[in-house]
């Protein structure tokens, strides 16, 4: 059900072009439903000690994973299991 929703919040809004986008910002418009918000992702950088980044580098290998993926899971999986406490 909520993904029809999403299906059909964004077919309301067909996509533009570059210059209707920038067109549309300059007059001050609302465009914050052209966005694909799931989609959305931030670039951080986080300092590791050595022996962790050696303890990361090791188990993503014996995963067969790259290391970002295994955070990117470790974290998920945290995450997801505080939504079941809280």
């Amino acid at each position: 059900m909520e993904q029809n929703m999403k299906s059909d919040i964004k077919n309301k809004h067909k996509k533009l072009t570059a210059e209707e986008f920038d067109r549309r910002a300059q007059a001050g418009e609302d465009l914050a439903d052209q966005f694909d918000w799931d989609k959305a992702s931030k670039t951080i950088t986080i300092d590791f000690p050595i022996w962790m980044l050696t303890a990361l580098m090791m188990e993503a290998k014996r995963q067969g994973i790259g290391r970002t993926a295994l955070i990117k899971v470790w974290l998920t999986e945290k995450l997801d299991s505080l939504k079941k406490v809280g």
